[in-house]
């Protein structure tokens, strides 16, 4: 199962990450790949992606179901291939170092289903992890500049 986790310590208070990370619409544009997003329902939004897996260009169409809200501290999630068959699970989580510094943590768990999985997989692996770090160091980066421009 290709995975990734990553993890950053910022100087940004606990809470402005929250009031960042329960948006969707703030972070799902840091994706690597984004192209657009669409949310169905506070819980459940369809993305669209590009990207290279090996030497072929990908357009990944694929549903971000919320598991769970955990204010301030947690949101995780559930992600399904619609036209790759493919499922995963992630999740972001924020903890108070102390009063304003905060660690993120970043995580992606993707398997490829059917056939192709058992060949696929492996590739994805260094994929998904190198995807991760992009992900949370772009939400990282982010977040700096929010902080940044409410003082």
């Amino acid at each position: 199962m290709p995975s990734g986790t990553h993890s950053v310590e910022l100087n940004v208070p606990i809470e402005t990450i929250w009031k960042f990370v329960s948006d969707i619409n703030k972070w799902a544009p840091l994706v690597p790949g984004y192209v657009k997003h669409q949310i169905r329902n506070p819980k459940q939004s369809i993305w669209e992606l590009t990207g290279e897996v090996g030497n072929v260009q990908k357009k990944v169409n694929l549903q971000i179901d919320i598991i769970k809200w955990q204010e301030p501290t947690k949101v995780t999630f559930d992600i399904k291939g619609l036209n790759e068959k493919f499922d995963g699970v992630g999740y972001f989580e924020a903890e108070a170092l102390s009063k304003t510094n905060t660690k993120i943590t970043g995580y992606i768990n993707i398997t490829t289903r059917g056939m192709l999985g058992t060949i696929v997989n492996p590739v994805l692996t260094s994929l998904v992890q190198r995807k991760t770090l992009e992900l949370t160091d772009a939400m990282a980066d982010k977040l700096v500049k929010v902080k940044s421009a409410t003082k």
